[in-house]
Protein backbone atom coordinates (compact mmCIF):
# COMPACT_ATOMS: atom_id res chain seq x y z
CA UNK A 1 0.00 0.00 0.00
CA UNK A 2 1.39 3.37 -1.02
CA UNK A 3 0.80 6.40 1.16
CA UNK A 4 1.13 9.92 -0.25
CA UNK A 5 1.40 13.13 1.74
CA UNK A 6 1.34 16.52 0.03
CA UNK A 7 2.82 19.69 1.42
CA UNK A 8 3.13 23.26 0.25
CA UNK A 9 0.46 25.46 -1.21
CA UNK A 10 -1.50 28.03 0.68
CA UNK A 11 -2.51 31.56 -0.25
CA UNK A 12 -0.43 33.36 -2.86
CA UNK A 13 -0.87 36.37 -5.08
CA UNK A 14 -1.23 36.28 -8.83
CA UNK A 15 2.18 36.17 -10.45
CA UNK A 16 3.81 34.49 -7.46
CA UNK A 17 5.46 31.11 -7.36
CA UNK A 18 4.79 28.15 -5.11
CA UNK A 19 6.09 24.63 -4.74
CA UNK A 20 4.15 21.52 -3.87
CA UNK A 21 5.82 18.37 -2.65
CA UNK A 22 4.52 14.85 -2.26
CA UNK A 23 6.27 12.29 -0.08
CA UNK A 24 5.59 8.65 -0.82
CA UNK A 25 5.97 5.66 1.45
CA UNK A 26 5.01 2.02 1.45
CA UNK A 27 6.08 1.17 -2.07
CA UNK A 28 9.04 1.09 -4.40
CA UNK A 29 8.91 4.72 -5.41
CA UNK A 30 11.20 4.36 -8.41
CA UNK A 31 8.64 2.09 -10.08
CA UNK A 32 5.66 4.43 -9.59
CA UNK A 33 4.47 6.79 -12.30
CA UNK A 34 3.22 9.92 -10.54
CA UNK A 35 0.77 12.67 -11.29
CA UNK A 36 -0.47 15.97 -9.94
CA UNK A 37 -4.18 16.68 -10.29
CA UNK A 38 -6.33 19.56 -9.18
CA UNK A 39 -9.97 20.10 -8.47
CA UNK A 40 -11.65 23.47 -8.26
CA UNK A 41 -15.09 23.92 -6.66
CA UNK A 42 -17.83 22.64 -8.96
CA UNK A 43 -15.36 21.20 -11.43
CA UNK A 44 -14.06 17.75 -12.17
CA UNK A 45 -10.62 16.65 -11.12
CA UNK A 46 -8.13 17.35 -13.89
CA UNK A 47 -4.59 16.36 -14.64
CA UNK A 48 -2.02 19.09 -14.15
CA UNK A 49 1.21 17.21 -14.79
CA UNK A 50 2.47 13.65 -14.90
CA UNK A 51 5.84 11.97 -14.82
CA UNK A 52 6.96 8.47 -15.68
CA UNK A 53 8.72 6.31 -13.11
CA UNK A 54 12.04 6.92 -14.84
CA UNK A 55 11.43 10.66 -14.81
CA UNK A 56 12.19 10.83 -18.50
CA UNK A 57 8.64 11.32 -19.78
CA UNK A 58 6.62 14.34 -18.75
CA UNK A 59 3.13 15.63 -19.45
CA UNK A 60 1.56 19.03 -18.79
CA UNK A 61 -1.96 20.21 -19.39
CA UNK A 62 -1.92 23.09 -21.86
CA UNK A 63 -2.99 25.66 -19.30
CA UNK A 64 0.17 25.21 -17.22
CA UNK A 65 2.78 24.63 -19.92
CA UNK A 66 5.69 27.00 -19.47
CA UNK A 67 4.62 27.84 -15.92
CA UNK A 68 4.68 24.55 -13.98
CA UNK A 69 7.43 21.96 -13.70
CA UNK A 70 7.04 18.45 -12.36
CA UNK A 71 10.06 16.59 -11.06
CA UNK A 72 10.87 13.59 -8.95
CA UNK A 73 13.68 12.51 -6.67
CA UNK A 74 13.72 8.74 -6.54
CA UNK A 75 16.37 8.79 -3.82
CA UNK A 76 14.11 10.84 -1.54
CA UNK A 77 10.79 9.28 -2.62
CA UNK A 78 9.35 12.64 -3.51
CA UNK A 79 7.65 14.29 -6.45
CA UNK A 80 7.35 18.04 -6.71
CA UNK A 81 5.38 20.59 -8.66
CA UNK A 82 7.05 23.95 -9.07
CA UNK A 83 4.44 26.52 -10.02
CA UNK A 84 5.27 29.98 -11.30
CA UNK A 85 3.30 32.90 -12.73
CA UNK A 86 0.30 31.68 -10.80
CA UNK A 87 -3.13 32.83 -11.88
CA UNK A 88 -6.47 32.95 -10.03
CA UNK A 89 -7.62 30.13 -12.34
CA UNK A 90 -4.98 27.91 -10.72
CA UNK A 91 -6.93 28.03 -7.47
CA UNK A 92 -7.85 24.46 -6.52
CA UNK A 93 -7.12 21.57 -4.24
CA UNK A 94 -4.04 19.85 -5.62
CA UNK A 95 -3.65 16.10 -5.31
CA UNK A 96 -0.67 13.85 -5.73
CA UNK A 97 -1.37 10.43 -7.26
CA UNK A 98 0.57 7.24 -7.90
CA UNK A 99 0.10 3.87 -9.51
CA UNK A 100 2.04 0.73 -10.15
CA UNK A 101 3.45 0.16 -13.63
CA UNK A 102 6.18 -1.89 -15.21
CA UNK A 103 6.48 0.67 -18.02
CA UNK A 104 9.36 2.97 -17.11
CA UNK A 105 8.70 5.61 -19.75
CA UNK A 106 4.93 5.87 -19.55
CA UNK A 107 2.94 8.56 -17.79
CA UNK A 108 -0.78 8.49 -17.08
CA UNK A 109 -3.23 11.36 -17.32
CA UNK A 110 -6.61 10.02 -16.22
CA UNK A 111 -7.72 9.92 -12.57
CA UNK A 112 -9.06 6.38 -13.03
CA UNK A 113 -5.58 5.20 -13.97
CA UNK A 114 -4.23 5.97 -10.51
CA UNK A 115 -4.61 3.74 -7.47
CA UNK A 116 -3.19 5.89 -4.71
CA UNK A 117 -4.03 9.47 -3.75
CA UNK A 118 -2.88 12.00 -1.24
CA UNK A 119 -5.25 14.01 0.91
CA UNK A 120 -4.85 17.15 -1.18
CA UNK A 121 -3.47 20.59 -0.46
CA UNK A 122 -5.24 23.89 -1.12
CA UNK A 123 -3.70 26.45 -3.42
CA UNK A 124 -5.48 29.80 -3.52
CA UNK A 125 -4.29 32.50 -5.89
CA UNK A 126 -5.62 35.96 -5.20
CA UNK A 127 -5.85 38.61 -7.90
Amino acid sequence: QVQLVESGGGLVQAGDSARLSCAASGGTFSTLPMGWFRQAPGKEREIVAAISSSGGSLYYVDSVKGRFTISRDNAKNTVSLQMSMLKPDDTAVYYCAARQSSLRSTYYTQPAQYSYWGQGTQVTVSS
